[in-house]
């Protein structure tokens, strides 16, 4: 099974501590519906902007938002990025805190890739060798673990995932469930919005439910250059 090396500092405990505080305090906290709805709005037009953006899509956070509003039938390659994503992250809302299997993550990468590849590699285990290039750059930075591989490393990270969740902080398990499917990378194209989707998902099994009030996405993109790394 997976056994990744890590170092929990100080600050990083300290850091766990507050999180847990702070999860704790907000599901206790009763928002008004309207606010509600509108931390929701943001939170959906922040994460599908953001996770978009970190792979390329040059669409501004105002077209995001204009595109969620309006969801037109004909839209260019950009556009369906953002609205496959956006339609993505709605239905995962409503099945959060489902268990995470290698089925859900082929139907996300579905969501996700929907009119963006050929149909034999939407929702399927990628079948040829792939490497990772910058998408700001194009430089490559990363290759990933042979095709013929794949499968039974996803089995292996999903039954570490199933056994550590009682035991791991939520945090330091999203995170390496995180760092550990980008590396595998199964699918063609889409991996890094699969594991951000999926990741959410973890998390809010694991107890910290970040749907309706923040946005992940938006902290990677924020700090891009150290989520690359």
């Amino acid at each position: 099974m997976l056994q990744p090396t890590y170092h929990i500092s100080p600050t990083l405990l300290a850091t766990l501590k507050q999180i847990t505080l702070l999860v704790h305090q907000l599901n206790k906290h009763p928002f008004p519906q309207v606010i509600l709805a509108q931390l929701q709005t943001e939170a959906q037009a922040l994460s599908t902007h953001a996770s978009t953006s970190i792979e390329g899509n040059p669409l501004p956070l105002t077209e995001v938002r204009r595109l969620l509003k309006q969801q037109p039938e004909q839209v260019n390659q950009s556009e369906r990025e953002v609205l496959n994503y956006n339609r993505a992250l709605l239905l995962l809302r409503e099945q959060a805190a489902q268990p995470l299997t290698q089925a859900l993550l082929l139907q996300i990468h579905q969501q996700v890739m929907t009119g963006l590849l050929p149909a034999h590699q939407v929702g399927h285990i990628r079948q040829e060798p792939v490497v990772i290039r910058n998408p700001r750059t194009q430089e490559i930075i990363f290759l990933p673990p042979d095709h013929g591989d794949v499968p039974a490393l996803m089995d292996d990270l999903l039954r570490f995932v199933e056994s550590n969740r009682a035991v791991l902080d939520p945090v330091i398990l999203a995170g390496l469930f995180h760092k550990q499917l980008v590396i595998i990378h199964p699918f063609m194209d889409g991996n890094g919005r699969t594991t951000r989707l999926a990741t959410n998902v973890l998390l809010a099994r694991l107890g910290v439910d970040t749907f309706d009030l923040f946005s992940f996405e938006n902290y990677y993109h924020q700090n891009v250059s150290r989520y690359f790394q």
